[in-house]
C-alpha cells in the first residue's frame, strides 16, 4: 500500500446517528459512534485522517435519483408500504428526512472531497444505504446515497465511475439507478439472492441494452469464508476495474459478511474484510489515479464487528493501515462493556498471532485453475463467462 496517498478525509457529525430507526431495529447508530470512537482512541482520525463537516442533501440534490413523491412521502414520514415506509425494515421517525437527507450530503461531500482534489480518498462510514430504489425506500435504506453521490460525480463531468459493493447483500438499488448507464461500473459480491434479501444479484444478470457488461454480480454460497471471498473478489474484481478504467472508485463495506453477523451466512472474519478494504485502496491508486470515496453499508454486530471492521476501513483510507494484532483499547472495552452490558473484543484481528499468515489471510488465487465441482468456483465462472467479453476479456483465461 501507498503510506503517502495525499489528503485523506472522512465526512462526518455526530448528528448523522440520527438516522435510528429505534432501540429494536438491527440498525443501531451505536455502531457508528463505537467507529469514531474506536478509530480515533487509536488515532486513525486525526493527524491521518481529517474530519470534515456533513452538510444537508437539498431536495434537488435527493431528485437526482429519487422520485419527488417519495421525498414527500419521507418528509411526512407517511405510513406508506407500496413506498416502503413503516415497514418492519423502514418503520418511520420523527425527522427522517433531514436524517436520511444528511447521510446523502454526507456522501455527497466524499465525493466532492475527491473529485475536486481535496482529498484523495474520502470516506462516509454512516452511508451505503444501497437498496434503496428511485421510488421506494428499501432494506434499511430511506434515500440511496451511494446512487446519489455517483450521479453526482457525472453530473460535474466523470465519464467513467465505478462502483464495487463487498456487502453481504446485493446492492440492488445502485444497480437498478445505473443499469442501463455504460458510464458506471457496477460489481456487487454478495451471498446469493437463492437464501437472503433482496433476492437479486444473478450471475446472469449484466445490465440494460446498451449497457450489457457493467452491471456485474457475484452470488457466492453461504457459509464462504475469507478464502472464498477473497477468491472470487480477485478473480472478478481487478480484471474488470483495469479494463474499465475508472475516473473515481465508489465503494460499499458493508461488514454484515462477518461470520458473527446475525442477519447473513457469510464466515468472513474482520481480517478478512481488511485484506479486501486495501485491495481496494491499492485498485484506486493503479485504475483512478488514487480517486476512492468509500462508504459503509450493513453489519449488525455492532460492538464486536463493526468498530473494527471500519477502523480497518478508515484506516485503509488514510494510506496507514492499522496492524490485525493492535490492541483494542482498554478504555474503548471498558466503554462498550458498560454502554452495552457485552464484553468487547481484544484485538483489532480475529485470527490468533500463531496463525496468522503474513499478508494477510490465504487463498488461492483463479490462475491456480477453476474447480468445476465448487459451487463457489461455479458462481464466478458463470459472473466471468457473463460480463467479461463485454470488456475484451477472456473468461476463460486464468
Amino acid at each position: 500500500m501507498d503510506q503517502s496517498p495525499g489528503p485523506a478525509s472522512v465526512v462526518f457529525d455526530p448528528s448523522l446517528t440520527d438516522y435510528d430507526f429505534g432501540p429494536d431495529h438491527p440498525m443501531a447508530p451505536v455502531r457508528v459512534d463505537l467507529t469514531m470512537l474506536l478509530a480515533t482512541s487509536l488515532e486513525v482520525v486525526g493527524p491521518r485522517l481529517v474530519t470534515v463537516g456533513a452538510p444537508m442533501a437539498s431536495d434537488e440534490t435527493i431528485a437526482t435519483v429519487h422520485d419527488e413523491q417519495l421525498i414527500e412521502a419521507v418528509r411526512r414520514a407517511d405510513p406508506d408500504e407500496q413506498r416502503g415506509l413503516d415497514t418492519d425494515d423502514n418503520p418511520v421517525f420523527p425527522g427522517m428526512h433531514q436524517a436520511a437527507a444528511h447521510v446523502v450530503g454526507a456522501t455527497v461531500e466524499a465525493c466532492r472531497q475527491v473529485w475536486s482534489g481535496v482529498s484523495v480518498h474520502s470516506a462516509n462510514i454512516t452511508g451505503g444505504l444501497h437498496h434503496a430504489m428511485p421510488g421506494r425506500s428499501s432494506g434499511f435504506c430511506v434515500y440511496n446515497d451511494v446512487a446519489v453521490g455517483i450521479r453526482w460525480l457525472l453530473d460535474q463531468g466523470a465519464e467513467r465511475v465505478a462502483y464495487v459493493d463487498v456487502d453481504a447483500h446485493h446492492g440492488d438499488g445502485v444497480e437498478a439507478v445505473f443499469r442501463d448507464d455504460p458510464r458506471v461500473l457496477t460489481v456487487s459480491l454478495h451471498e446469493s439472492g437463492q437464501f437472503l434479501f433482496p433476492g437479486t444479484g444473478a450471475s446472469a444478470d449484466v445490465g440494460g441494452p446498451g449497457a450489457e457488461g457493467y452491471t456485474v454480480n457475484v452470488p457466492l454460497p453461504p457459509g464462504t469464508g475469507d478464502a472464498g471471498w477473497l477468491r472470487a473478489f480477485h478473480a472478478v474484481v481487478p480484471p474488470l476495474l483495469r479494463a474499465f478504467e475508472p475516473q473515481v472508485l465508489v465503494t460499499q463495506q458493508g461488514c454484515d459478511s462477518h461470520r458473527a453477523d446475525p442477519l447473513a451466512d457469510l464466515e468472513l472474519t474482520v481480517d478478512g474484510q481488511r485484506a479486501t478494504y486495501l485491495a481496494l485502496h491499492d485498485l484506486a491508486h493503479e485504475v483512478a489515479g488514487g480517486r476512492w470515496v468509500a462508504t459503509g453499508g450493513g453489519g449488525y454486530a455492532v460492538a464486536s464487528v463493526v468498530p473494527r471492521a471500519w477502523t480497518h476501513l478508515l484506516a485503509a483510507v488514510s494510506g496507514v493501515p492499522l496492524d490485525p494484532g493492535t490492541p483494542v483499547p482498554a478504555a474503548w472495552r471498558e466503554h462498550v462493556e458498560r454502554l452495552l452490558g457485552l464484553p468487547a473484543p481484544t484485538l483489532l484481528s480475529d485470527v490468533d498471532d500463531a496463525v496468522r499468515r503474513p499478508g494477510g489471510p490465504a487463498f488461492r488465487a483463479w490462475e491456480e485453475g477453476y474447480d468445476p465441482a465448487s459451487w463457489l468456483d461455479r458462481s464466478v465462472q458463470a459472473t466471468r463467462v457473463a460480463a467479461f467479453p463485454y470488456h475484451g476479456l477472456d473468461p476463460l483465461s486464468w
